[in-house]
């Protein structure tokens, strides 16, 4: 029986009953769960071994997908208590596992996952991609959960207290510090000149909150500190992107690095953070402009986020590098944003050929506000903040943004970015590029 037949049972007989669709979809999930564990782990099996394991996991995968194609709406709204509840990313997935078994990989099975290095893993994240794509393509609930990711998280609603008391506060990969209307973010990962991974977004959407949540700021600074890599000891580096060692080791997660980053602590600074008692009539946000300081390069990740950035001021030594085709993977939402900034056939030279764009050339006004020499970039990041801090600006940039970013298309393209990356990232291609980075290279 295959799996369409079991799902299409009820419509047959009339029974549009979303627990029987449940049942169904749980015993063959389970029945496919004791196939996969019955098999040697995914490095070790047979050629003829890994199809039969490909065969289970793409019929589960064909019944999920019919099963939230029609109860998806119904399912977050169980799990949110009809939207009373608000469910960040990995509340949500957790909740989905235990409220709906087989609606997602369970417990036992992600557990399993964490222990494998990238290339060694069954694959499980895909089923994730997969229920948030079917989650975020839905207007009612795709929209309450992209709400839901821009209220502050609990770590800084608990740090908030003695950020303002003490105006700096130390992460293991970020350092904030409130210097008159400012709060500068400083990414502090110097050993991997500041390559991401999961502990950074954590700590970078704490900083975010924090300074959207302090009243005392008025303006956003990132930038990022002295490096002790020795190929760059001493000098500030902007970002390196996604830490390519960790993605090999299996250590950078679907939920709480590559969604998470984009939905949460970069959404929020492009549209602020949700305070819901503390909403105002007059705008449920509190939003604030945000400048970046642009030392050396902004690779990977840290050219996606220059892209929402209301000014960014870089060196003239610096450039911006979208490295997607090398690596594999979906930029993030670069492909969302960059053609506003650079144009078509600009973004594509970007994404899809591995173009550099210097500070110093003529599209690099298209990416960069100012440049100067870096001798110079604390003065023009002073000056950037005397000219940010205008109630005026935060008007007005929140109505260009509406304007060139509508919530209802970015979550349509988040939607479709879940899946995509998902697949990506257990791609053939992407496996061996990323076990040959992490070989013999620096993050990039």
């Amino acid at each position: 029986m295959t799996p369409d037949t079991i799902l299409d049972r009820r419509t047959r007989t009339g029974a549009d009953d979303l627990d029987v669709a449940v049942r169904a979809l749980t015993g063959l999930a389970a029945r496919a769960e004791e196939q996969l564990a019955s098999l040697p782990e995914p490095v070790e099996r047979a050629p003829e071994q890994q199809e039969r394991a490909a065969r289970v996991k793409l019929a589960v995968r064909q019944a999920r997908h019919t099963f939230l194609r029609r109860h998806v709406d119904a399912v977050y709204d169980d799990l949110t208590e009809g939207g009373a509840i608000r469910l960040r990313l990995h509340e949500l997935v957790r909740a989905a596992e235990v409220r709906f078994p087989g609606v997602l990989p369970s417990a036992d099975q992600m557990a399993a996952e964490l222990n494998r290095i990238q290339a060694h893993k069954e694959g499980l994240e895909i089923d994730q991609g997969l229920f948030l794509r079917e989650v975020l393509g839905s207007v009612s609930a795709g929209t309450h959960l992209m709400d839901s990711m821009l209220q502050p998280t609990e770590r800084a609603l608990r740090l908030l207290p003695d950020f303002q008391r003490t105006g700096s506060i130390t992460l293991h990969s970020v350092r904030l510090e409130r210097t008159g209307p400012a709060a500068e973010l400083t990414l502090c990962r110097d050993d991997c000149l500041n390559a991401e991974d999961n502990q950074q977004v954590e700590d970078v959407e704490t900083a975010v909150d924090l300074a959207l949540l302090d009243p005392a700021v008025r303006v956003g600074v990132f930038r990022g500190g002295p490096m002790s890599h020795p190929r760059y000891a001493g000098r500030r580096v902007f970002s390196a992107g996604i830490n390519l060692k960790r993605l090999h080791a299996g250590q950078i997660s679907f939920i709480d690095f590559l969604m998470r980053r984009e939905m949460g602590y970069i959404n929020k600074l492009v549209r602020g953070i949700v305070v819901p008692h503390d909403a105002s009539w007059r705008s449920p946000a509190i939003e604030k402009p945000w400048l970046a300081g642009v030392d050396t390069f902004a690779i990977g990740g840290g050219a996606q986020l220059l892209l929402v950035f209301d000014r960014v001021v870089a060196g003239t030594d610096a450039f911006f590098s979208l490295p997607a085709a090398q690596e594999g993977i979906v930029p993030g939402a670069s492909n969302f944003r960059l053609a506003r900034a650079i144009g078509s056939r600009g973004s594509r030279q970007i994404v899809l050929w591995g173009r550099k764009v210097w500070a110093n050339e003529p599209d690099g006004g298209l990416l960069f506000d100012e440049v100067v020499d870096p001798v110079e970039l604390d003065s023009a990041l002073r000056n950037g903040i005397d000219r940010l801090d205008n109630t005026a600006v935060v008007t007005n940039r929140r109505m260009l943004n509406l304007a060139e970013e509508p919530p209802d298309t970015f979550r349509a393209y988040m939607a479709e970015f879940a899946l995509q990356q998902a697949l990506r990232l257990y791609s053939e291609d992407v496996l061996g590029k990323v076990g040959k980075f992490a070989a013999g290279a620096v993050a990039e």
